[in-house]
């Protein structure tokens, strides 16, 4: 495969937002590829799209991704690239990633997985239960708004997106009191400090692949998947298998409060899952282990028995 290798006069194309943690993620994947070839970085051409959900006026102004697109507002216009031939491999964050992919496209690449705990971020207050009853909290993740509802219904909850750099500004315009900032993305930045605390997945269990970074590709391009596969972490694959199946049997979206977390122990795959009624009235959760090659199914399973228990009109609002 020598000579099919990329060089700084015909470079690999890595397509990616333009977010300082998008770039961070374009960065590691370049640095991992570089190194497991022994290639200049020049060999490796970053090229950022911007995305509808990376639109500054809706950004500033809050508004709910449930009401303008869902997951897809931050991958399509780089699928669209990508399916072109304008890029050569699309890096995601996977929580921001639907379950199904568009035909032509392979997503079956991950490095290892990070910190997949929220963190809870304030500028007055060391922690969530140090909150007082009527702060605001701000999060434009129906997750997260249902699991506070849930464990804090006397908080105020406001709508809050942008990034690290955005969130803080307006914290420190008061728009809210508190947030919460993945500690994979703050890991990532450099800026764990922003955090005043991590939350364990006992107190908030995190988003389904949290903390995993995807590596997307055309389909019938046999060159690309030869050279990811050199960076591929396993094991992050075999808990994105479970978690991704449980979403995909819940027909998750951004429109829908659900969570996930798989992890391995020798050879067994835990899964937790939960599920929550937008306003937090209700949460069903499920917990199971099974040997690892069982993880996507046992996701299935336990997302049919979801649904059964559940019923009808779940998830409206």
């Amino acid at each position: 495969m020598t000579q099919d290798l990329p060089s700084p006069s015909a470079p690999l194309r890595i397509g990616t937002r333009g977010s300082p943690l998008a770039l961070a993620q374009a960065h590691e994947t370049r640095r991992r590829l570089a190194d497991a070839f022994d290639l200049a970085a020049e060999a490796f051409e970053i090229v950022v799209i911007k995305t509808t959900g990376d639109n500054r006026a809706m950004i500033d102004a809050d508004q709910p991704l449930k009401t303008i697109g869902g997951k897809g507002l931050f991958t399509r216009e780089i699928e669209e690239a990508l399916l072109a031939g304008g890029i050569d491999i699309a890096v995601h964050s996977m929580k921001d990633m639907p379950v199904a992919q568009p035909g032509g496209l392979a997503l079956d690449t991950y490095l290892p997985r990070e910190d997949v705990r929220d963190g809870f971020v304030s500028l007055a207050h060391g922690g969530l239960d140090a909150l007082p009853a009527g702060a605001r909290i701000g999060s434009s993740s129906l997750r997260r708004r249902a699991q506070m509802m849930a464990r804090r219904p006397d908080l105020e909850l406001v709508e809050f997106r942008g990034n690290v750099q955005t969130r803080m500004r307006k914290l420190g315009d008061g728009v809210a009191d508190a947030t919460f900032l993945a500690m994979a993305g703050l890991r990532r930045l450099d800026m764990v400090h922003v955090a005043r605390t991590a939350l364990e997945p006992e107190d908030m269990l995190p988003a389904v692949a949290q903390g995993a970074i995807g590596i997307e590709r055309r389909a019938g391009d046999t060159r690309v998947a030869a050279m990811l596969e050199a960076i591929h972490d396993a094991e992050t694959g075999q808990r994105l298998a479970a978690e991704r199946a449980f979403l995909a049997g819940l027909d998750g979206s951004c429109q829908t409060p659900i969570a996930g977390l798989a992890e391995l122990a020798g050879g067994d795959l835990r899964l937790r899952g939960e599920i929550l009624r937008p306003d937090g009235s209700e949460v069903i959760t499920d917990d199971v282990s099974v040997p690892v090659a069982d993880g996507a199914e046992a996701g299935a399973e336990m997302a049919r028995k979801m649904r059964a228990q559940a019923g009808e009109g779940f998830f409206d609002l």
